[in-house]
């Protein structure tokens, strides 16, 4: 027979570990967007911080694009440089959403961070956007290309804190 303290423990446990599971459900949903973009996704290893590089001319639009299948959306845009047009992924809609990262089209843009080959199509991963002498929308660490949405809210403060 089981005695009253003995009950109160099982209970306990039960209430924790269900307590627990809630919470990595919340987490999980929480970051759900961001399916597939995670740091040291396949996605991410395609960003090589040693081959950067940077693109200087006009954005003609913004997209939604799935890199890679099952990778949950992700904010782009067509930059146009010269004659050519070239697709800049961004960062995760979950992250920033075209209409909230503050960039705008039509006027000349500095774009920084590598080219990338997916599913046979070139890309340039981003790691920071520049407009005017005044704007800058950056989404990864442009020494190792670490992106901001893997970033605690207390790194996330200090980056902001040291712009």
């Amino acid at each position: 027979m089981r005695t009253f303290l003995q009950n109160s423990l099982l209970h306990c446990s039960f209430v924790t570990i269900i307590t627990l599971c809630l919470f990595s459900v919340a987490g999980a949903a929480e970051k759900s967007g961001y399916q597939g973009w995670e740091e040291g996704s396949p996605y991410n290893g395609f960003y090589n911080s040693k081959e950067r590089d940077s693109l200087k001319g006009k954005i003609l639009q913004f997209k939604e694009v799935i890199p890679l299948p099952g990778m949950a959306p992700g904010t782009a845009f067509i930059l146009e440089e010269g004659d050519e047009k070239i697709l800049v992924h961004l960062c995760p809609v979950a992250y920033s959403a075209s209409d909230e990262t503050g960039i705008r089209k039509g006027i000349t843009t500095k774009v920084k961070g590598c080219w990338a080959l997916i599913d046979g199509q070139d890309v340039f991963i981003a790691a920071k956007v520049k407009q005017g002498d005044s704007f800058e929308f950056k989404v990864r660490l442009t020494k190792d290309g670490r992106p901001f949405w893997s970033f605690t809210p207390e790194e996330l403060a200090k980056e902001s804190a040291s712009n």
